[in-house]
């Protein structure tokens, strides 16, 4: 009897985990949730009778922060142990809702009047990755958001980012202007030599077509870059009208 009670123990130790957390949260929101709280909250939905206190403090120790976390792969996340194809269910559907919800504030609004929100949207989707990623907001002629999309990932050089792919998405989508960004891995948004280089083709093949560049921006760690308002656009743009 004293061994069926032992497992029955055991086999409940994580019971009640979801119901403490979501009554944390329904208290004081996630202002009174330290990060490893909010990735244990996240891996509970999936296993509320599984205890993920351990897993959560060792995944945010090896990802460093709860975006990066978040960010993570599936295949790097089941390197922690306690943390399987099951429980990770949270944390990759919490980021998937958080980008769409920020994307499709930002739909038909004019995104040269709402910076912040534009910065929310590209740090929340691409701040924390990896590797580079290059995307395009596409706008239409009152400069209101028609979509956006990554079309090139890895390191941005001339042999990785195609401006006739640019253009020709630009023209797949009816978009009158665009807003260009990519995320620098190492935190530091200062722009490289091939940033600035791509940058000017782009703006160039964009304006053979008539269509308009009106930003890039280099999203880094919460920082970022702006082509436009450190006077490279304008400048730019001058030079192609002067090769007219």
């Amino acid at each position: 009897m004293r061994s069926k009670a032992t497992a029955s123990i055991k086999t409940h130790k994580g019971t009640g985990h979801r119901k403490r957390l979501r009554d944390k949260y329904l208290t004081s929101g996630l202002s009174g949730f330290n990060d490893y709280e909010v990735i244990e909250f996240l891996l509970t939905l999936a296993t509320p009778r599984k205890d993920c206190k351990d897993a959560a403090k060792d995944a945010l120790k090896r990802f460093k922060t709860l975006q990066g976390v978040l960010e993570a792969s599936p295949e790097e996340l089941c390197k922690i142990d306690g943390i399987g194809p099951k429980n990770l269910f949270g944390i990759k559907l919490i980021k998937s809702v958080a980008n769409r919800y920020l994307e499709k504030k930002l739909i038909k609004k004019n995104p040269l009047n709402n910076s912040k929100e534009l910065f929310d949207y590209l740090y929340c989707n691409m701040g924390n990755k990896s590797r580079e990623c290059f995307k395009v907001i596409f706008l239409d002629a009152k400069n209101k958001v028609i979509s956006s999309e990554t079309l090139f990932q890895g390191s941005l050089t001339a042999s990785s980012v195609y401006p006739r792919e640019v253009v020709q998405a630009a023209l797949n989508q009816h978009a009158a202007a665009l807003i260009f960004a990519h995320n620098h891995p190492s935190g530091d948004p200062t722009p490289s030599k091939e940033d600035i280089s791509i940058t000017r083709q782009l703006i160039f093949a964009c304006k053979v077509v008539g269509i308009t560049v009106h930003e890039h921006l280099v999203i880094g760690n919460n920082q970022y870059f702006s082509f436009a308002d450190q006077g490279y656009i304008a400048e730019m743009n001058r030079k192609f009208e002067s090769h007219k």
